[in-house]
Order: C-alpha cells, then sequence, then structure tokens
C-alpha cells in the first residue's frame, strides 16, 4: 500500500470519526449512521490491501 493510498484511507476514517461524532453530538441518527459506515469502508481497504501485500510476499518467498 502506498503511502497515497494510506493516506487517503486514514483521512477517510478520520472523516467518518468526524461525522459519527457530529452526529452523536447533535442527536443526529443518519450523520453517526453515515460517519460509522465510512469507517468501515476506509479499515476494509486497508484490510484488503494488507491482505493483498501479504500475498505478494508469500509468492515472493516462493519464487527464490
Amino acid at each position: 500500500m502506498s503511502f497515497t493510498e494510506k493516506a487517503k484511507s486514514k483521512a477517510q476514517e478520520l472523516s467518518g470519526v468526524a461525522r459519527e461524532r457530529i452526529g452523536d453530538a447533535t442527536d443526529n441518527e443518519r450523520l453517526k449512521a453515515e460517519g460509522a459506515r465510512e469507517q468501515s469502508a476506509a479499515r476494509a481497504r486497508q484490510a484488503g490491501k494488507n491482505v493483498k501485500e501479504a500475498g505478494q510476499d508469500v509468492k515472493g518467498a516462493f519464487n527464490k
């Protein structure tokens, strides 16, 4: 995962945290749900990239 991809994912995750907290503070359920969804999407993307990198490492180990 490149630095740019990591930064984008982290920015999306932090945006989700902010939305969720604003929704919590204003008692807005829709905003809280959007924030939680945004955080989940960012974390899922990060996990997918980590799995992909791990697979490439394993493949590289067998090709040596």
